[in-house]
């Protein structure tokens, strides 16, 4: 069995993985990737020469896009990840498979044990449903925290936020500062859309979680994402049961 494909990746259903590559989108997601990949040299230059500069992959299709720019042109950028503990087997999957693929061990940040263990024995396993402050407390717990120590000594750190992805991240620019945080935030897919994220994973061959493809475009931690019908949001599946203009983990607020 070919080790850069995942066994577990079904048929593909979902129409948005496999958008039609006609010249026009090619022509686009080239110009896109080309200035992504500037921005990213630029940024490296900047901050990267003494490891001041991350890319926090949650392993989601825009961050495989970064993944592979990163690594496909040996940038001098590093690249860290949130182990959760509540992550869907197809992302440990995924994990796994780009290590593989781009030959690189990547560096994962997992929760304080003494935290999670204080939150479920005074809350319960499953409290995230009951409250969205019990829902951000777990994410503080899982994200917030480790996020701080995997930024700890950086001066800026990439995303692959976009701006068309949520309510909460309309007009998102290329660069701010992120006040939580103490450091630059750079988000180099800002203006792309779905469909040319798509396509350069298409162009590219590049690996991608395999709930992509069962309809859910937003994946975090397994008990707070679903699939989506077609014409949902594309951030429907997370947090289903709030707002959505509550919907962010705390990653990406300024307010911490």
């Amino acid at each position: 069995m070919n080790a850069t494909v995942s066994p577990l990746r079904p048929p593909a259903t979902n129409p948005a993985t496999r958008p039609e590559l006609s010249d026009a989108l090619r022509a686009a997601v080239g110009a896109r990737a080309a200035a992504a990949l500037q921005f990213l040299r630029e940024a490296a230059a900047e901050f990267g020469s003494g490891g001041e500069l991350a890319f926090a992959n949650s392993f989601g299709a825009e961050d495989m896009v970064l993944t592979d720019l990163i690594l496909a042109h040996a940038l001098p950028i590093e690249i860290f990840s949130l182990d959760t503990g509540r992550l869907p087997a197809e992302t440990y999957d995924l994990i796994g498979e780009v290590e593989r693929r781009y030959d690189t061990k990547l560096k994962i940040y997992f929760p304080d044990a003494s935290a999670v263990e204080t939150y479920v024995r005074a809350n319960g396993i499953n409290a995230f449903y009951d409250s969205v402050e019990l829902r951000k407390a777990c994410c503080h717990v899982r994200k917030i925290e480790p996020l701080r120590r995997a930024l700890a000594g950086k001066k800026a750190w990439i995303t692959g936020l976009r701006a068309a992805q949520s309510v909460t991240r309309a007009g998102l620019p290329l660069r701010e500062f992120d006040e939580g945080n103490g450091l630059q935030k750079l988000n180099p897919l800002s203006e792309w859309t779905e469909t040319e994220v798509w396509a350069y994973i298409r162009i590219n061959d590049v690996p991608y979680n395999a709930l992509h493809d069962r309809f859910y475009p937003s994946i975090g931690c397994a008990p707070c994402t679903r699939a989506i019908a077609l014409g949902e949001d594309v951030r429907a599946g997370r947090w289903w049961w709030e707002d959505p203009a509550s919907k962010e983990c705390g990653l990406h607020v300024k307010d911490h």
